[in-house]
């Protein structure tokens, strides 16, 4: 389907093809995997325990169970959504469901620590084959208003999937037999991806018009963003155990590592198609928007890992009671989220920093309520300053992806898609080993954890206000002309 393309299903207009009459179907299909993918993100936050004395896992490992699904799901996302873009969406949508059931499947079968991290792994990585699929649809299938309203529903099922994970984990964990509810946190995928899967093949088009000619994945490119990435992962989660003079070193060779990346992108991108198209990064409200993105997940990912943890390990909260805490950012999520999809065409950047800024209240308001409230009472009040925060996010996270992907063309959707979802995923993975320790999260150690959060929420709040400004000094030079 070519650039451009009504929204209403009517008759194309200058040559444009009709928009797709199952696109709303087709969308609800992708809203399933979108769910399922990141609800396994948090969902095993609350199984942690669980796990640690099932499989005796040490502190890293299971350090590595929840950053290492989130490092593959941004790895895989800029080629898999290339691969998408040349060779139709649906197909890869549908193997990387396939996979993605089938880790599903090893995971709850693990039977160490070491196999779990591999699974995790695999989960990771077939979540990031089907999640830039979605985003490309959407550019595809959908135009306008009713693009915006799409991200937002989108937007909507990633926060809520996000924010009830906790809860549907602590309900598999207390009604399932003694030591086995933590392997029903990963069978509880497989028949949702076996329906997304055959809903897939019937609503989602199997023809999408144009096709790129098939492109190199540039392997190199791909590499080089692991070995950073994952040197960067290293340093955080193993390099507390370390002396002070191998973190910094490991530091130094993951921003070296980095810095080659992008070199290498540069020289590549000259002559073929890079896996990073740097050229996209020129578009201000692109490159601002990847770079909120990249902060505010850092933040929005770990908040419930380092909630669940302390209610469960601090205060000695079962794990239905300590994931049911996540409900309040799941309803203010859901009841924000539809509502900025529609807004963000009117309000433009300045809704995101206003989320931003109720999500830094409600994130500030968690640190006193755990510290003054009595034991019993602090759940309730950490859910009243999560439900503010949740607010807060139902206007950024769908509102900033319609706002960073407006510019770009429905052919690189995928591409341009698995670009901002990248640095989603780097961040949320880079956050969630940036916090501490997984087990004994409590005392001064959550108080840092909550910190951390914070400071990643300001800096996507910094990065929000440079764009409000530039995006109106703008607006003046336009007028003056």
């Amino acid at each position: 389907m070519s650039d451009g393309a009504p929204a209403d299903g009517a008759p194309g207009v200058h040559g444009q093809d009709p928009a797709d009459p199952r696109r709303w179907k087709a969308l609800a299909v992708c809203l399933i995997a979108g769910f399922i993918t990141w609800l396994d993100i948090s969902i095993v936050n609350v199984a942690l325990p669980s796990i640690h004395i099932a499989l005796h896992a040490s502190t890293s490992d299971l350090q590595w169970v929840v950053s290492g699904y989130a490092f593959a799901f941004g790895l895989l996302l800029i080629p898999a959504g290339r691969f998408g873009d040349t060779h139709g969406r649906r197909n890869v949508f549908v193997v990387g469901m396939a996979l993605f059931t089938l880790a599903s499947a090893a995971a709850g079968a693990a039977p160490g620590a070491d196999w779990l991290i591999v699974t995790r792994v695999a989960q990771g990585a077939a979540a990031g084959v089907t999640a830039p699929q979605i985003s490309g649809l959407i550019q595809q299938l959908f135009r306008g208003a009713e693009r915006g309203r799409a991200f937002g529903l989108l937007g909507a099922t990633i926060s809520i999937s996000t924010a009830v994970g906790p809860l549907l984990g602590g309900l598999l964990i207390q009604f399932s037999s003694a030591g086995a509810g933590w392997r029903h946190v990963f069978h509880v995928s497989i028949p949702i991806s076996i329906i997304a899967m055959f809903l897939a093949y019937r609503y989602i088009p199997g023809r999408e018009g144009e096709k790129r000619q098939l492109e190199s994945m540039d392997p190199a490119g791909v590499l080089l963003l692991a070995a950073g990435v994952f040197i960067l992962l290293l340093t955080l989660v193993e390099g507390r155990e370390w002396q002070a003079q191998s973190r910094w070193l490991l530091a130094l060779a993951a921003s070296a590592v980095l810095a080659g990346f992008v070199r290498w992108e540069r020289w590549y991108g000259q002559r073929h198609n890079p896996i990073m198209d740097l050229s996209l990064f020129r578009r201000a409200p692109y490159a601002l928007g990847t770079l909120l993105a990249t902060l505010y997940f850092g933040g929005f990912t770990a908040i419930f890992f380092i909630v669940t943890q302390h209610l469960q390990e601090g205060l000695h909260y079962s794990a239905l009671r300590a994931g049911s805490v996540s409900a309040a950012f799941a309803l203010g999520s859901a009841l924000s989220a539809a509502l900025g999809g529609q807004l963000v065409i009117r309000f433009g950047r300045p809704l995101v920093a206003f989320g931003l800024v109720l999500v830094t209240v409600g994130l500030v308001a968690t640190e006193p309520a755990v510290r003054l409230a009595p034991g019993h009472n602090a759940a309730w009040v950490i859910a009243g300053a999560l439900f503010v925060a949740g607010l807060g996010n139902g206007l950024i996270v769908s509102p900033n992806q319609t706002l960073t992907l407006a510019a770009v063309p429905v052919v690189e959707a995928g591409v341009a898609g698995g670009m901002l979802q990248t640095g989603q995923r780097i961040g949320a993975s880079v956050g969630l080993a940036a916090v501490g320790p997984a087990h004994g999260i409590y005392g001064r150690a959550f108080q840092h954890a909550l910190l951390v959060n914070i400071m990643f929420v300001l800096a996507a709040l910094a990065v929000a206000l440079v764009d409000v400004l530039m995006e109106r000094r703008a607006d003046r030079g336009s007028d003056c002309r």
